[in-house]
């Protein structure tokens, strides 16, 4: 399964990473690296997340971790998850 980032959700990312840098670099680069680890191993289990609090839809999921939520979009048709 292939995963694609939105332009947006890189945007907002490193917004995210770059807030918790201010504070604590060393935290925001764990913070990087265990959010890439867990969407990497997503393709595995793609339905593992909730159903989506925000859409009507069972093939959008929202991720949560460390208490921020990481909307995606399941295609199994194309087999792609979207970011």
């Amino acid at each position: 399964m292939q995963i694609i980032y939105r332009t947006t959700f890189e945007f907002n990312l490193l917004h995210v990473i770059d807030f918790i840098a201010e504070d604590k670099p060393i935290a925001s680069v764990n913070f990087a690296n265990e959010l890439e680890k867990l969407i990497l191993n997503l393709p595995n289990f793609p339905y593992k997340n909730r159903q989506s609090i925000y859409f009507n839809d069972e093939n959008i999921r929202d991720m949560v971790f460390k208490g921020y939520t990481i909307v995606y979009k399941i295609n199994i048709q194309k087999n792609l998850l979207k970011y």
